[in-house]
């Protein structure tokens, strides 16, 4: 037997003895959770059941649509464009090998759950095109691994987190179109020339933002039409009072006209 031979069969008998990689329990949290939190008016996650959440993979091979797996374990959940409706499940943090998760383009509301800050290998999240309140957590700072964080098109308000400039690995930002007020944080407005940066395209949209590379805060002294609409209106209220007193001057003048000309009368001879 040559050498190749022998290292071919090596190989085999290695392979032969590895045990399948066994269901991961706390993937099967993750996705009983996600699926309890969402409603699928369209019935596009027909096979997203408990029996398949169970053993959601065979190696690299999912059973679930949209998922992808690695060893195993789930790695990329894209869901986008799927007509879904509800919340995202904080208990996604149970899907501890998670590289990638995508649900844009679908109708799910309320908060975006702190939680992910557990997904410590998470490089994408897409959150786009929904209907998403409230604050953008900070505690995401914590993915160190964050590529992309597309949150485009959503209701988020308050500013934006300074932490979210530590993240050096971040390549795409995008929080155009909500609510979200304050300065941009110079970490991800002003990036040294040796982090990507990021243009006014990925702010714009949001009223109350500011800094570069927005324009800086708008003054808030009185705009033109307010100095105008006080001009005329103090305008006419000195007109008001100038006539007021001229009518009132003229009234006394003609009551002392009137008493004069009694005490003329009075010292006039009758005849």
């Amino acid at each position: 037997m040559d050498v190749w031979s022998a290292l071919i069969l090596v190989c085999l008998l290695t392979c032969a003895v590895i045990p399948p990689s066994s269901p991961d329990p706390n993937d099967e949290a993750c996705l009983t959770h996600l699926s309890e939190s969402l409603q699928d008016p369209f019935k596009n996650l027909q096979n997203w059941t408990k029996a398949t959440f169970a053993d959601p993979c065979q190696g690299f091979t999912s059973y679930l649509q949209g998922a992808t797996c690695n060893n195993g374990r789930i790695y990329k959940l894209s869901l986008s464009n799927l007509g879904l409706k509800g919340s995202i499940s904080p208990f996604l943090s149970n899907c501890t090998n998670l590289q990638a998760l995508d649900l844009s383009s679908n109708s799910l509301s309320g908060a975006i759950p702190a939680d992910l800050k557990f997904l410590v290998n998470l490089a994408v999240l897409n959150l786009s095109s929904n209907h998403l309140s409230g604050e953008i957590p900070q505690e995401i700072a914590l993915c160190a691994y964050l590529n992309v964080i597309d949150l485009h098109d959503n209701s988020l308000s308050g500013p934006i987190p300074q932490q979210l400039g530590l993240l050096v690995r971040l390549s795409v930002f995008d929080v155009s179109n909500n609510r979200l007020s304050g300065q941009i944080p110079a970490s991800l407005g002003n990036r040294s020339a040796i982090l990507p940066r990021f243009n006014a395209s990925s702010y714009e949209g949001n009223k109350d933002l500011y800094g570069y590379p927005l324009p800086p805060m708008k003054s808030k002294g009185l705009s033109v039409l307010a100095i105008v609409g006080i001009g005329l209106g103090s305008g006419f209220l000195s007109l008001v009072l100038s006539f007021t007193a001229v009518c009132i001057w003229l009234r006394v003048s003609e009551q002392k006209m009137t008493a004069e000309e009694g005490k003329i009368s009075q010292l006039m001879p009758d005849y």
